[in-house]
């Protein structure tokens, strides 16, 4: 049994959700048990789909019930950010799993979804072979201090700025 670390994928770039989902990946590859838990997000995007094609490795949960990222969060919004944290932190513990992703929780601990203490709780108490990857801008310093990888995506040039919207496939 190795050791399982904490990496953290974060910053205003694009390729955080990618960069995790090419790890979970890899790991279903290798024959390794994927948990991949979406925050904030409930839309069946590309990428969902994608990994649903790998569902004798990969399981996928989304916690979040419809983008609020233009309005504060409902109740509604918190109380799943909760339930998916309690969740999450089942699938962590569990010995299940050898990967546990929690993508956009970065986000949900910026629209105080849950607090850092509890998200740090789930992780520090994780299975002692569970990898856990944390992904989402706004990455807090408590959680960065916490990680024994931070990778942080760095916006140097985006086509958003000259309007171009999503794509499905490249973006969504």
């Amino acid at each position: 049994m190795s050791k399982g670390y904490l990496q953290v994928y974060t910053g205003n770039g694009k390729g955080k959700t990618t960069a995790a989902i090419g790890l979970a990946i890899r790991a279903a590859g290798a024959g390794k048990r994927v948990f991949f838990g979406q925050f904030v997000k409930d839309m069946e995007y590309s990428e969902i789909k994608a990994l649903q094609r790998f569902e004798d490795l990969i399981t996928v949960r989304q916690y979040g019930l419809g983008c609020f990222l233009n309005r504060e969060p409902q109740k509604r919004d918190r109380d799943a950010g909760k339930e998916g944290l309690v969740d999450a932190g089942v699938m962590l513990i569990s010995g299940v799993y050898d990967v546990v992703i929690l993508d956009e929780a970065c986000i949900a601990l910026s629209y105080k979804l849950f607090t850092v203490e509890q998200l740090l709780d789930a992780l520090n108490n994780r299975h002692p072979s569970c990898e856990a990857i944390v992904t989402g801008r706004y990455a807090p310093l408590k959680l960065i201090s916490a990680a024994d990888l931070v990778t942080e995506m760095k916006e140097v040039k985006h086509y958003y700025t000259h309007g171009v919207m999503a794509r499905d496939g490249i973006e969504r």
